[in-house]
């Protein structure tokens, strides 16, 4: 989460929160990862923002503001379950990411999508992203490669959840 010499930064979650999450204990790890990265914002002031997806709704569960008490009791609960509305959550944090940029023009934007990939929707690349995360949290012996796919289409970095839990 190294952050470029800007005005500041805000660093945008998008959480799937949708049934297949729930196998393999998917979403309780991304959750873990998201306290780490969250502890990290609050270290160095960025501001962070959270937007869950999962059944039919893709809603803003955070921010954007600098996590000052943040915690794991506001993640305890986000349940999942249903199916994965990937274009909706992506374009609700394109729309937060779009205000950002008008409100702080200097502002670095990162976009953190957390998921297995397991959606039938495709959405477009936020354009107001600088930078791109896509942290796949696919597991098992049958690996459809989406969240490859996502970040090669979208230029973003991909990276696998076990390696971001590893650091």
């Amino acid at each position: 989460m190294r952050e470029a010499a800007r005005e500041s930064v805000l660093h945008c979650f998008v959480l799937d929160c949708s049934g297949s999450m729930l196998r393999g204990e998917r979403l309780a790890l991304a959750k873990g990862l998201l306290l780490e990265l969250f502890e990290q914002a609050a270290r160095t002031r960025a501001e962070v923002a959270l937007v869950c997806f999962g059944g039919a709704r893709a809603d803003v569960r955070f921010g954007p503001l600098v996590p000052r008490w943040w915690n794991e009791r506001w993640l305890e609960p986000v349940g999942g379950g249903g199916g994965t509305p990937l274009a909706p959550g992506v374009r609700r944090a394109a729309q937060l990411l779009e205000r950002a940029r008008r409100r702080k023009p200097a502002q670095a934007r990162w976009l953190w999508v957390l998921t297995d990939g397991r959606s039938h929707d495709w959405p477009a690349r936020p354009e107001a992203a600088d930078q791109i995360i896509v942290a796949d949290f696919e597991s098992g012996a049958l690996r459809l490669e989406r969240c490859a796919r996502l970040a090669d289409e979208w230029g973003a970095r991909l990276c696998r959840a076990e390696d971001l839990l590893a650091r």
